[in-house]
């Protein structure tokens, strides 16, 4: 499709895709800590306690960018 290789479709959709899908889970994350009047310190734990998962995806495209993989 459109001269590309299916390998190349999954890694556009895998990073592009979930990348959407993360900031709209910040989206979500933010949103909840607004409504519900959370504060400064209730909002850091949110995002701290919701986003964690997240940051693994993060961190291995950073180190698959870094070792050239």
């Amino acid at each position: 499709m459109f001269g590309l290789t299916e390998q190349q479709i999954s890694e556009i959709g895998l990073t592009w895709g979930l990348g959407l899908m993360i900031a709209f889970m910040l989206f979500i994350i933010w949103d909840l800590a607004k409504k519900s009047n959370a504060g400064k310190f209730g909002t850091f734990v949110l995002f701290f306690v919701l986003a964690f998962g997240m940051l693994g995806f993060i961190a291995k495209s950073v180190i698959q960018w870094l070792m050239g993989i």
